[in-house]
């Protein structure tokens, strides 16, 4: 089995001992991404509709580095700070993935890293 570390500069950094996404064979599976824009370092500002539109940019950079792209996800886990937010971020969500229609977990957590409202992590396949 061939495990491939998947990195792009396009996309956040890892913040901690991890990848932006592992490929093995023709699986990706990427880290939880959170609204950091990659060129400031910083969580975009404005709530959950900004958050959740920087999440799917980070998403596409990781899904391009590997040669993927949004139509091969079959498995989004998602995770929200608020389910209050959940209207919104579906609206952004479906722009994205609604064609698609992966299969989907979709959580409130207590806090998610610095702050932000909401953290998507995908598993696609070629």
């Amino acid at each position: 089995m061939e495990k491939r570390v998947i990195q792009t500069t396009k996309a956040p950094g890892a913040i901690g001992p991890y990848s932006q996404a592992i490929c093995v064979e023709n699986f990706l599976y990427t880290s939880g991404q959170i609204g950091m824009d990659p060129e400031t370092g910083k969580v975009v500002e404005g709530g959950i509709v900004p958050e959740t539109e920087q999440v799917f940019k980070n998403l596409k950079a990781i899904l391009d580095e590997a040669g993927f792209s949004f139509e091969n996800v079959v498995k989004v886990t998602a995770f929200l700070s608020d389910m209050g937010n959940f209207a919104k971020f579906n609206e952004i969500y479906e722009k994205h993935l609604g064609k698609v229609k992966p299969a989907r977990s979709t959580v409130e957590v207590a806090k998610l890293p610095l702050g932000c409202n909401v953290e998507i992590e995908l598993v696609a396949i070629k």
